[in-house]
């Protein structure tokens, strides 16, 4: 099992990221957008190979910039015990344990590591969630072979009190008024995870979700992702005034930069 240290670590890769960065920055705080309606290990055979390869074909990755057909949506409200996962090579994702495949987990999202939370388990498969449209996608895996460390994270949104909180083994340990989605641009709610670690140069660390707007298909350039990220007006802080992302204070910003990928979002009403 991953240390959480290391886990961290593999996180950011600044270099890699900052054309990523650049495209899921403006759909969390520029201009308005409009809405608008991917190797297997050892030596299979070269017709295990074609047939995984047109399987591979036949489905989307499961990433920010897809949407999953079939996934089984995710109605949980409640924390999960911890349990992050890492595909070592990419990897089916089904409807149901043993059932239609709907999309491959790939290895990396936006440059760095795929790590995705465990929300329930049946017999060898895991159900994880999904950082694809539509929002609160899940979809199950094999348990065989994954890389798995446990979070001791858990980070609420309060959208009502658009209040943040970021627990740590079961206790809050920081407490932050934040700016939340507009009436027109709601932050979604459900269960969701801190996908990948931005950080663009000469910018603040960005946290993207693997969640996005629901009134927005599409926005500055990009998908729609919705974040949690700085803002340098803290006068906007306890308002509803974005475009689906999160808004928080420099001193959550650096806080939440510990918390690993993986690590669970609740977003409250």
């Amino acid at each position: 099992m991953a240390t959480m240290t290391a886990l961290r670590n593999r996180a950011i890769t600044v270099s890699a990221l900052v054309p990523a960065a650049a495209l899921l920055l403006a759909g969390c705080g520029g201009g308005p957008g409009r809405g608008s309606a991917a190797e297997p290990s050892g030596g299979p055979s070269t017709g295990a190979a074609a047939k995984a390869a047109a399987d591979d074909a036949a489905v989307p990755e499961a990433t920010t910039f897809t949407t999953v057909e079939g996934a089984p949506a995710d109605a949980g409200r409640d924390a999960a015990d911890g349990l992050v996962v890492h595909p070592p090579k990419p990897l089916p994702v089904h409807d149901r344990p043993g059932g239609r495949r709907v999309a491959t987990l790939p290895t990396e999202q936006l440059g760095g590591p795929t790590w995705v939370p465990v929300v329930e388990s049946s017999g060898g498969w895991l159900r994880v969630l999904l950082p694809s449209r539509p929002n609160r996608a899940s979809g199950w895996i094999p348990g065989d072979g994954l890389r798995t460390a446990r979070t001791p994270y858990l980070v609420t949104v309060d959208l009502g009190d658009r209040r943040l909180t970021l627990h740590e083994s079961g206790k809050a340990v920081g407490r932050w008024r934040v700016a939340i989605g507009a009436a027109a641009t709601p932050t979604p709610t459900g269960r969701t995870f801190v996908m990948a670690q931005l950080a663009p140069k000469d910018k603040k660390l960005v946290l993207p979700l693997g969640a996005h707007s629901d009134t927005l298909d599409t926005f500055g350039g990009g998908p729609g992702t919705v974040a949690l990220h700085g803002w340098h007006d803290p006068s906007v802080f306890g308002r509803a005034a974005t475009h689906g992302c999160v808004r928080v204070p420099d001193d959550a910003l650096r806080k939440l930069s510990r918390v690993p990928l993986g690590t669970l979002v609740l977003i409250n009403d």
